[in-house]
C-alpha cells in the first residue's frame, strides 16, 4: 500500500513510526479512572476512551470536564465480559433488539453481538453513547470499539456514519483485501466491499491508521520488556497502541483475573524508563486530537 497521507499532513516522513498510546476501558471501574488521571499528569500516554454504559462513566466525565487537555474518545461498547460485574445498553431494555443476553446485559463476547444484535438497534445504541458523552461535557477526540465488536461488516457502516456525523476520527486501519479476509474471516466479495469503503474514506480525507497494536492481557511478568518488544515491532505509519492501565484495588481484583496485567500497564507507562525508551527509539507520540484536526468539515 502507498504511504499513509496522514503522515505528511502531520509533518512526518513516510518512514516515521508514529504512535497513539491509548488507554482503554476508562470508566469500567474506579481503578481505571484513577489510573488515567495520574497518567495524564505523568504525560506519557496520549489518548484514552471512556465506556459510557459502565458504572464509573460519570466519574470519568467529571475528570474530562475538569481536565479539558485530556485526549478522550468514546469506547463504543456492545459487550459486557465479566462474570458478576456487568452493564447493558443505555438506549433500550427491549430484548427484541438482540443487544442483550438472557440476564439483560450486553453479550459477553463479540460473537454474540454479531449473531443476535440488529443493525438498527446497534446504530441507536452507539449514537446514544456518543450523545451522552458529549452531553456530560466530554470534548470527544475520536471513537473506537470495545473488544472489536463494532469493527465488523455487519456494523461497519454505522461506525463510519457516526464518525462522519460527529466529525470524529475512528479507530480503523487501512487494509487490503487479503488482510481483511484474514482478520475479519469474511469472503473475498465482502472484503473487497470493505476495502473499497476504506479507500473511499481516505479519498474523502478521513485520517486512517496503519495498524493496531498493544499489550495483551495474559502475562503481567516483565511488562516493561513486553512493552519494549511491542514498541520495537512497530512499522512506519500511524499505530493505535492499546494498554489497559488500572490502579491495584480490591474491586479490580474481584472483577477480573487480568487485574495484574492492568496494574502492570499502569506501572509501566508511569515509568521514566518507558518514556526514555520511546524517546531514544525515535518513536513519535501523538493523540487523536491531532487526527481530529484533519477531519473533513461537516457537510
Amino acid at each position: 500500500m502507498l504511504a499513509n497521507p496522514v503522515l505528511k499532513k502531520l509533518g512526518f516522513s513516510n518512514d516515521d513510526r508514529v504512535i497513539i498510546i491509548h488507554t482503554d476501558d476508562i470508566g469500567m471501574c474506579q481503578a481505571s479512572v484513577d489510573a488515567f488521571a495520574e497518567m495524564v499528569d505523568f504525560g506519557l500516554i496520549s489518548s484514552g476512551a471512556v465506556m459510557v454504559p459502565c458504572p464509573w462513566f460519570l466519574e470519568a466525565a467529571n475528570f474530562a470536564v475538569s481536565h479539558p487537555e485530556a485526549d478522550l474518545g468514546a469506547h463504543l461498547t456492545l459487550t459486557s465480559e465479566w462474570q458478576t460485574y456487568r452493564w447493558g445498553p443505555i438506549s433500550t431494555r427491549d430484548p427484541e433488539t438482540g443487544l442483550m443476553d438472557e440476564q439483560g446485559f450486553f453479550h459477553r463476547r463479540s460473537e454474540g453481538v454479531w449473531e443476535h444484535a440488529g443493525p438498527e438497534a446497534v446504530q441507536v445504541e452507539l449514537e446514544a453513547q456518543v450523545t451522552r458523552a458529549l452531553a456530560e461535557g466530554i470534548n470527544l477526540t475520536h471513537i473506537d470499539t470495545h473488544m472489536g465488536s463494532v469493527a465488523h461488516p455487519k456494523f461497519i457502516s454505522t461506525y463510519v456514519q457516526l464518525a462522519m456525523k460527529f466529525s470524529l476520527p475512528l479507530m480503523i486501519p487501512r487494509m487490503d483485501v487479503p488482510t481483511i479476509m484474514a482478520q475479519q474471516r469474511v469472503d473475498e466479495a465482502t472484503a473487497q466491499l470493505l476495502a473499497g469503503t476504506l479507500q473511499s474514506l481516505e479519498e474523502m480525507g478521513l485520517p486512517l491508521l496503519d495498524g493496531i497494536s498493544g499489550l495483551e492481557l495474559e502475562h503481567a511478568e516483565n511488562r516493561f520488556d513486553q512493552a519494549k518488544e511491542a514498541l520495537l515491532a512497530l512499522k512506519p505509519g500511524v499505530t493505535h497502541f492499546i494498554i489497559h492501565p488500572s490502579k491495584d484495588t480490591p474491586e479490580l481484583r474481584h472483577i477480573t483475573t487480568s487485574w495484574d496485567c492492568r496494574v502492570a500497564d499502569y506501572k509501566t507507562f508511569t515509568s521514566e524508563a518507558t518514556r526514555d525508551f520511546i524517546k531514544n527509539e525515535g518513536i513519535q507520540v501523538i493523540g487523536y486530537r491531532a487526527l481530529k484536526e484533519l477531519m473533513p468539515p461537516l457537510a
